[in-house]
């Protein structure tokens, strides 16, 4: 039988995860990236960017990349746990350039048929923004480990660096 861990265990294991946490930090710059590409490259603040999925760079592709690089860096390469943690990154990346990209382009061609071909017209159009260029891809998984290597390397889980934060100011 498997025995339960108290809830507070649970949490602080969470937050105890490096490569869950570096993971996280690396979709997280790449979907901010978003927002000074929006106002860089089309003169525009559009804080609406953080929550739409497509863009430059993959987010997704982020994450994914970043994760897996921990998983290998704190178990080792040769880990089946890193094997398991790329192929889901493949799968990811993958879906995002291939099918989310063929769908989101079939969305673009069925907003542009003229509302006389349905019986009634729809609310609002299909979203068009769901997949990603394969650069985008490849920015986003490039920024994975750029991001997520360092983090882990240099300061660890947050657990530990808020311990060494508390033991520097107290």
């Amino acid at each position: 039988m498997i025995e339960a861990i108290p809830s507070h265990a649970v949490v602080r294991e969470m937050f105890d995860n490096s490569s869950l946490t570096w993971g996280l930090m690396a979709c997280g710059v790449a979907q901010l990236s978003k927002l000074f590409l929006e106002l860089l490259l089309h003169r525009r603040w559009r804080p609406a960017v953080l929550i739409e999925t497509g863009g430059m760079p993959s987010s997704h592709s982020a994450l994914v990349t970043g994760t897996a690089a921990c998983v290998g860096w704190t178990l080792g390469f040769d880990h089946p746990l890193f094997a398991l943690a790329a192929m889901v990154a493949f799968v990811v990346m993958y879906d995002a350039s291939g099918i989310r990209r063929a769908a989101g382009l079939t969305a673009e061609r069925v907003n542009g048929l003229p509302d006389s071909l349905w019986p009634e017209p729809h609310a609002k159009p299909l979203k068009e923004s769901l997949g990603h260029s394969r650069l985008q891809v490849l920015v986003g998984s490039l920024m994975g480990p750029a991001i997520a290597l360092p983090g882990l390397v240099y300061l660890g889980s947050p657990l530990h660096l808020v311990a060494r934060l508390g033991a520097g100011l107290g």
